[in-house]
């Protein structure tokens, strides 16, 4: 059997090299119309802010090596130009010499990857212009600046990449402006947790121009100033577009393959696309999600991985099935670590869930052992408890828990079993409870009205929609008269008890300290007062001013 894969990065060469492990009987074509494979492309940015010294380092395998490994035939910068899907034949360009050639096959897997979408706008050719998706631009991107030593650049767009080379160009010491037409940065992370990044990037010295669209790209041979649709122009000697990446569906449309609904090619959880002995992986493809069984488009190196590796098993008669993903992404800003996976708030709401939301404010790993503050934000179902997403973000520690979090959501974990979860401690690693371990416990309870949550989100919507609440602020007297909830009283938690005749027990009442555990110590001993609706802030007053201010800005 000929088994013919057009494209040789993550998700091509993952069909070829499983199907080879299979099989010694298949014959394997690989064609690629760049002249890099197997690359991390997730590696650009640090190649180009000089983390990763030598380019070779982002390309460790070439043809050579596939074809010594795996006997796979790999043949860069060969372009399929057209298939003949009645006759399972493919038309090839040799993108080097011009000529054109014929190839056969029994099976295609259509491995096309993803381009990075560029705009539209007047100057997007001029020399000082790059997208970043591939080793060429990177190998561009970083001869430029070492060649013309820019000391402005401009990047459009704040998502993964973008962030990532705002970081790296701005460790190589040239002053970034990044425009973004949301109103936030991330767009995969909710508004509240989006301007946590937001302020760290100010704070490292970014400008941030956030829901602001570029409108042109001004100068003769490069870009010298970009004209916003506000208005506003921003002087700049390097542009870096960064707005996101399209699919390459071109030859699947071409032989009548069929799309999904986020416009990648729409497969089984065979890989298997509407044609016959046509298979579609990684970036080309689309996923669904684990949570809500939807179509979901995230180009991710792993889970191109994932895809190539399952149709690799299924072309070679092996069981296999993709099971989904969550969308699980992090990346760090500066010392700042992001990360999230599953649903955000935004998106569960949208999909119809009745939602918990916990905001858990926790070091780490205790001070004395240098723990640091992480924020972790966890979405639940109220129905059925279980746990639907989360969002993390801080200096360290970051990785372990999306990491456990992933997993629980994978395995439908509910809120209460992530409280019985038995991760290791000790004091250079985690906290006795750890902030995993506390989230599912604050969820948990919440959702079993034990120990009732409300945002500062929600606080403030039905504030501002003329319902009436007693809000009880707990903690010091210093730290109320620096800042506190509007409207609120201040009764430290040791007085709550002698002094909480002086409050309406059938008032709906809010109670808070700073980031969440007093006040929910204050809950209880009003509950036990005979209160009868208590919620405890979620995230405490340190999160609400947070988010008062993401409402105001």
């Amino acid at each position: 059997m000929k088994l013919l894969i057009i494209g040789s990065v993550a998700a091509g060469t993952s069909v070829g090299a499983k199907a080879r492990r299979n099989s010694e009987d298949l014959q394997i074509t690989i064609y690629d119309r760049d002249q890099d494979i197997s690359y991390s492309g997730c590696g650009i940015p640090y190649f180009v802010g000089g983390e990763i010294a030598d380019i070779d380092e982002l390309t460790p395998r070439d043809a050579a090596f596939f074809k010594k490994r795996y006997n796979i035939d790999i043949h860069t910068r060969h372009e399929v130009e057209s298939i003949d899907h009645a006759t399972k034949t493919a038309t090839i360009v040799n993108l080097a010499t011009g000529d054109r050639l014929t190839d056969t096959y029994d099976t295609l897997v259509l491995a096309t990857g993803a381009s990075s979408i560029v705009p539209p706008l007047q100057g997007v050719d001029h020399d000082n212009v790059f997208t970043v998706r591939n080793v060429r631009n990177a190998d561009a991107i970083r001869s430029y600046i070492d060649a013309h030593n820019p000391k402005t650049a401009t990047i459009v767009g704040g998502g993964f990449i973008g962030l990532e080379m705002a970081e790296q160009l701005s460790y190589r010491g040239i002053q970034v402006t990044l425009v973004e037409r949301l109103p936030q940065v991330m767009p995969p992370l909710d508004r509240d947790m989006a301007e946590r990044v937001a302020d760290h990037l100010r704070d490292k010295g970014v400008s941030l121009l956030l829901g602001e669209s570029v409108t042109a790209l001004n100068g003769t041979e490069r870009v010298t100033d970009i004209a916003l649709e506000s208005g506003k122009s921003i002087a700049t000697e390097l542009v870096i577009l960064s707005v996101g990446v399209k699919p390459n569906t071109e030859l699947a449309k071409q032989i009548g393959v069929g799309l999904g609904q986020t416009g990648a090619i729409a497969v089984n959880r065979k890989m298997q696309t509407n044609v016959a002995d046509i298979y579609a992986v990684g970036d080309v493809a689309e996923s669904f999600s684990v949570i809500t069984g939807e179509a979901i488009y995230r180009p991710l190196g792993s889970t191109a991985n994932k895809m190539g590796r399952i149709a690799g098993m299924v072309i070679t008669g092996e069981e296999a099935e993709h099971r989904g993903i969550l969308g699980t992404g992090i990346f760090k800003a500066f010392d700042l670590t992001v990360a999230q996976t599953g649903l955000t708030e935004k998106e569960a709401r949208e999909a119809g869930y009745d939602i918990e939301v916990l905001h858990n404010i926790k070091p780490d790993r205790p001070e004395y052992m240098g723990g640091k503050e992480m924020t972790i934000k966890a979405i639940a179902d109220r129905a059925t408890g279980r746990v639907l997403g989360a969002q993390i973000v801080g200096p360290q520690g970051v990785d372990k828990r999306i990491d456990v979090l992933a997993t629980a959501i994978t395995f439908k974990a509910k809120a209460e079993d992530l409280f019985h979860l038995d991760l290791a401690y000790a004091p250079p690693f985690a906290t006795t409870k750890d902030p995993v371990l506390y989230t599912g416990m604050a969820l948990d309870n919440a959702i079993k009205k034990t120990a009732r949550l409300m945002t500062p989100n929600e606080l403030i919507e039905q504030v501002a929609g003329g319902k009436s609440f007693q809000i009880i602020d707990t903690r010091s007297k210093a730290q109320f008269e620096k800042n506190h909830v509007d409207g609120a009283i201040h009764i430290p938690l040791g007085e709550l008890r002698t002094r909480a005749k002086e409050l309406d027990p059938t008032l709906p009442t809010i109670v808070y300290c700073n980031k969440g555990v007093t006040g929910n110590a204050a809950q209880n001993v009003l509950k036990n007062l005979g209160f009868t609706d208590v919620c405890n802030l979620s995230g405490g007053n340190k999160n609400y001013q947070h988010c008062k201010k993401c409402l105001t800005e």
